[in-house]
């Protein structure tokens, strides 16, 4: 007991030296760490890697405990489960790790989006309302569908497994892609840079336990990708109709036309090119303002 109140004072001596001597550095250093941490937590949220994570706190915990109380038996068994653990771990969740080193490579820093060209954005709104169309008929006729927009993360290794195509972005192709007759209509659509780039391709299934038993293989697909990269896929169900989205290993459902075209121009559009455009019709409206007020 004496031994425990020794240790756990010298660890509050330590504590209040700690506090103590804490400069503007350390500062910064807590906060970056934090960010990290905050963002390590959100990528393994709601994947396998999450129980994981579980595991090595009570593995963690128990370690701590026996160090403080002297069983050196338990000590023992935990530092070489640990020792070994790292490269168990590295295998098993390499998937997981591929993709979370492939989000923060294919991210820009700090969410800084490329500026300008208006006529990519121009292009990427038409894009945006064929897809729309397309989407709105095929949900009618009960057509399935997977369509991915290609963003930083290249799908280089999908789009080997499909049919290249390199066309416009346009409804009836669209539609006549996934007809049920049609060869390519079992895969999925990549658009690259507001171009049909293949059709065909197949999807990586999601590794997720907890997805709902409704959905089919063409959700899971659609999710799956949507893990492993920062990809916008589209899914048209068969059964039901329904058009859903999937984002971030997320699938919402129920679009509608207009939610749709909004859905997609805030995941597509720049955001810079979205508030240069609000300041040219303000500006507009003003000068019209000033007209009419001149007139009068």
């Amino acid at each position: 007991m004496e031994r425990i109140q020794n240790i756990l004072r010298d660890v509050f001596n330590s504590f209040t030296n700690i506090v103590l001597n804490i400069t503007v550095i350390d500062v910064f250093d807590i906060l970056f760490l934090s960010v990290i941490l905050y963002y390590i937590y959100k990528f393994i949220r709601n994947k396998r890697a999450g129980k994981l994570a579980v595991g090595l706190i009570f593995l963690v915990s128990f370690l701590a405990i026996s160090e403080i109380t002297g069983m050196r038996t338990m000590k023992f068994i935990f530092q070489n489960i640990f020792q070994v653990g790292v490269i168990a771990v590295v295998i098993l969740f390499q998937p997981e790790f591929r993709s979370m080193l492939e989000k923060v490579g294919g991210n820009p820093i700090l969410g800084i989006k490329n500026k300008g060209d208006g006529r990519r954005d121009d292009a990427i709104n038409l894009a945006i309302r064929e897809v729309v169309t397309a989407s709105i008929a095929l949900s009618e006729s009960k057509t399935g569908a997977l369509i991915v927009f290609q963003r930083s993360t290249k799908l280089g290794e999908v789009i080997s497994t499909g049919t290249v195509i390199d066309a416009q972005v346009n409804s009836f192709l669209i539609r006549n892609i996934f007809f049920n007759k049609a060869p390519l209509h079992d895969g999925a659509t990549i658009i690259i840079d507001s171009r049909i780039h293949a059709s065909g391709c197949l999807l990586p299934l999601s590794s997720q336990d907890n997805i709902n038993k409704d959905l089919g293989t063409r959700h899971r697909a659609a999710i799956g990708l949507s893990e492993n990269s920062d990809a916008i896929v589209v899914v048209v169900s068969e059964e039901t109709g329904m058009i859903s989205v999937a984002v971030d290993g997320v699938l919402d459902r129920g679009f509608t036309a207009d939610s749709l075209r909004e859905k997609l121009n805030k995941l597509l559009i720049s955001e810079s090119n979205q508030t240069q455009k609000k300041f040219y019709r303000n500006n507009k409206k003003n000068r019209k303002d000033v007209v009419n007020n001149g007139e009068e």
